[in-house]
């Protein structure tokens, strides 16, 4: 293999889920790729990485300093993430119709993630005219410390503090469930 096409490769492999085979196959293609497409594809990257930031309010990536949802969106509730791609998930749902606020990340004291390096302060901010806040983070240890102490944090405000229900996937089996996620179906179970 080339010097070139190895840098290429390698370069490839730093994106997550990629590795040596797809890394190879993506840096063949871009061989094969004409010049103009070459120029168009890094010019495309280059242009995201040049335009895309953080919005300012609910720490969503967007090209504008406000993004649109954040402007439009029912101002009553937020719904609290971990990071962006989280509020891409909520998005696919179309149903939700409130703020969104990214923390970029969950308290992790063990690795020095205290809630001076996540987005708490911001969020705290932002809660003047809130009903609700929705913690959505993930339902792992990192997760489940962050929802507490948000919990901790907002309750006192008079604000209603609701956390996502957990337990076993649609099309998921009992028998195969882990105990906290059997554990958290029967504690949030509905009344039929």
């Amino acid at each position: 293999m080339s010097d070139a096409l190895a840098r290429l490769t390698a370069a490839f492999r730093k994106l997550p889920s990629v590795g040596l085979k797809t890394a190879t196959r993506y840096a063949y293609k871009i061989i094969e790729m004409s010049t103009p497409e070459v120029v168009e594809f890094t010019s495309a990257m280059l242009d995201a990485k040049n335009t895309i930031h953080f919005c300012k309010e609910c720490g969503d990536y967007t090209e504008l300093e406000i993004c649109e949802r954040c402007v439009k969106a029912d101002k009553s509730t937020i719904c609290v993430v971990r990071d962006p791609r989280d509020i891409s998930a909520f998005e696919k749902m179309g149903t939700y119709d409130g703020l969104y606020h990214a923390l970029h990340g969950t308290l992790d004291f063990q690795k020095g993630i205290t809630p001076e390096h996540i987005r708490i302060k911001e969020l705290i901010q932002r809660l003047k005219s809130v009903n609700e806040v929705i913690i959505a983070t993930n339902p792992d240890i990192g997760g489940e410390l962050t929802a507490a102490y948000l919990a901790q944090l907002i309750k006192p405000l008079g604000i209603k503090v609701t956390r996502l229900a957990h337990g076993i996937p649609m099309g998921g089996e009992v028998e195969y469930a882990d105990e906290i996620t059997l554990s958290r179906a029967l504690n949030d179970r509905k009344e039929m």
